[in-house]
């Protein structure tokens, strides 16, 4: 015992020497570090101890802690209310749709990987990275322009070829599909290139031994291009599942009207409407705070799962 015990504080002054001899030896990059590790804990960690106004009926003149605990009435208010479900099935088809989707920047990246002349793959990726820098708001101005009723681009192109004026914009069925394929214009590019920089990590020997063996390219694309950036997409995806309830309200607020709020109106813009705009502090936390386990529960059941399955996770 004395002997495993030795050899056990032995093994712990050695890890505590390399870790004292790696941080003399890279300090300039803990450094760096800093920033990012107090940006974290100022504005994401020390706020987490306002949650608690969930629990309580929140008085602001009172404070957080002089404000009276109401326990799970708020939550209880909003799952008993009557808009809860309507809430809850257009964010989750919302969401569900988007991440659908999710495989579109996986084949952009590889076909932007297979062309060979250079001047077209730059004007491919400058064509398709663009539209990521322009501000929703933008992006929202340009779809009330082109699909408007009677002066709009689009319907003109329909009334041209014979059909009928669409009220796209009002209309509850067509709000998902503008939504969601706006969002893919304006994020594609920029998304493929998380993986066009794993793709370029990618061993060329191993095409070479394919051609060798005559492997197509499809072939190729299928046995090293796709398996060599796995886990990267695997990361990626578990990261998207972790916030598949947090639709982002600015868009949807932005597009949403009185005719087509059946299917826009979701949990993030209920929470602006309650918690800002009707002054409701504590009812709106309650319902960030089920957004939020929601999240981090399917974060966690995925990254168990993609672990399992793969032996690529996040941790």
């Amino acid at each position: 015992m004395r002997t495993a015990r030795a050899e056990a504080h032995v093994a712990e002054k050695t890890r505590g020497y390399r870790i004292k001899k790696n941080f003399q030896r890279n300090w300039q990059l803990y450094v760096l570090l800093v920033p990012a590790i107090a940006y974290f804990i100022i504005l994401h960690y020390i706020p987490m101890y306002g949650v608690q106004i969930a629990f309580k009926n929140f008085i602001a003149t009172q404070g957080i802690w002089g404000s009276p605990w109401t326990g799970f009435d708020h939550f209880t208010r909003f799952f008993e209310s009557y808009y809860f479900w309507r809430l809850l099935k257009n964010t989750i088809i919302l969401s569900a749709y988007q991440l659908v989707l999710f495989p579109l920047p996986i084949i952009l990246a590889l076909s932007l990987h297979e062309v060979k002349k250079t001047m077209f793959k730059r004007w491919a990726q400058t064509l398709t990275y663009a539209p990521h820098f322009i501000s929703v708001v933008v992006v929202v101005g340009m779809i009330v322009i082109f699909l408007d009723p009677t002066t709009g681009l689009v319907n003109r192109v329909i009334v041209a070829l014979g059909g009928e004026a669409i009220p796209f914009l009002t209309s509850p069925d067509w709000f998902r599909h503008i939504f969601t394929w706006s969002g893919v214009w304006q994020t594609l590019g920029w998304s493929s290139i998380i993986y066009l920089a794993a793709l370029s990590g990618v061993n060329p020997e191993l095409h070479e031994a394919a051609k060798v063996d005559g492997a197509t390219r499809i072939q190729r694309i299928l046995h090293i291009n796709i398996p060599s950036i796995l886990p990267t997409i695997v990361v990626l995806f578990i990261l998207n599942i972790g916030s598949f309830m947090t639709v982002g309200f600015e868009k949807v607020l932005l597009m949403q009207n009185d005719l087509n709020v059946s299917t826009s109106d979701v949990i993030q813009t209920f929470v602006y409407q309650t918690g800002l705009l009707e002054g409701q502090y504590s009812f709106a936390a309650a319902i960030g705070l089920f957004d939020s386990v929601i999240n981090i529960t399917l974060l966690v059941v995925f990254n168990y799962l993609a672990r399992k399955l793969t032996d690529s996770s996040l941790w």
